[in-house]
């Protein structure tokens, strides 16, 4: 079966996923949005054949039919499972009149294995025919799909179709509290070593105060502490920071898989030899409770508790 990958693109950025995308559509890869050039050059031999679609904003339901007339001809069309992936892949699947598979982490020629309820269950789905599906990000680095030389970029001649769409009010910068961990550049992560939920609403403030989002392993969000959209791992978020910051997390390997490759981690544990501690840059041996309040108190951080005394 033949593959190709649709990937969103806004101000030249390519959203997380796109590289799995492309691997999976082996090479092939039509890219849409602002400043395509940039994108395509940031992919570089990573594509076998690229298509380029200039167009201004994001405008899924009027993007979907002209891209489904293109895209028609492969069986199969992967989008990376990015927020815009997701908006863009129900439209584009029901102008090509195929069934929809989402959140794909493995993928064979006769199956495509999705995750769900959390990562607690993987589900084989059987390929019969053409379909749309979007990959889950995994940990893929650019050198591993290396093509050879850089495949020269086709314009995609197309108008965007009259139809309704989602009106852009305002583009706002990301709310760290809710931004996908996917595309947060630094993260503070928090595990079994945290004593409760309470100490993850401090280390939210922590991490606020940090400019940085905040995750959580799959102990902590299968206790209640934290929603699942907030759970790093393979079997949650697979995300790729600069800086991670790691709270009483020793280190399970569906954790420390998902983690992509951080210029730097810093680990805070009372086990000096868990896996965390072995692949921080700066590995602390404390009480992580001790440390994330102490660093609460050095960046002004006050609980709800406090609040609530102070208004007494």
């Amino acid at each position: 079966m033949t593959a190709v990958a649709v990937v969103c693109v806004r101000s030249g950025a390519l959203p997380a996923g796109t590289l799995d995308a492309v691997a999976a559509a082996d090479g092939r890869v039509v890219l849409v949005g602002g400043d395509t050039a940039a994108a395509a050059e940031a992919l570089g031999a990573t594509a076998t054949e690229l298509w380029c679609w200039e167009v201004e904003g994001f405008a899924p339901g009027r993007w979907a039919a002209p891209l489904a007339e293109f895209v028609a001809a492969y069986d199969q069309v992967v989008l990376p499972g990015s927020p815009d992936g997701r908006d863009l892949a129900p439209r584009l699947a029901a102008s090509l009149g195929r069934p929809l598979v989402c959140g794909v982490v493995e993928h064979e020629p006769d199956r495509l294995t999705i995750s769900a309820w959390g990562g607690s269950v993987m589900v084989d789905v059987p390929v019969d025919g053409r379909l749309v599906w979007t990959v889950h990000p995994v940990s893929v680095t650019s050198e591993a799909h290396r093509h050879g030389d850089a495949p020269e970029p086709r314009t995609l001649e197309a108008a965007p179709a009259e139809a309704r769409d989602a009106v852009t009010v305002e583009v706002l910068g990301p709310d760290l509290a809710t931004m996908d961990l996917a595309e947060a550049p630094r993260l503070v992560g928090g595990g079994a070593g945290l004593d409760g939920p309470e100490r993850f609403d401090q280390l939210a403030e922590v991490a606020a105060r940090l400019g940085a989002a905040m995750g959580a392993t799959r102990v902590v969000t299968d206790r209640g502490w934290l929603g699942h959209d907030r759970q790093i791992g393979t079997t949650g978020v697979v995300v790729d920071p600069a800086l991670y910051l790691a709270f009483g997390i020793s280190g399970a390997v569906q954790h420390t898989a998902g983690l992509g490759d951080p210029d730097h981690i810093l680990s805070v544990n009372t086990e000096p030899h868990c896996p965390m501690m072995s692949m921080a840059d700066v590995a602390i041996v404390a009480d992580a409770n001790e440390t994330v309040a102490e660093l609460a108190r050095l960046l002004g951080v006050t609980t709800a508790a406090d609040r609530s005394g102070a208004a007494s």
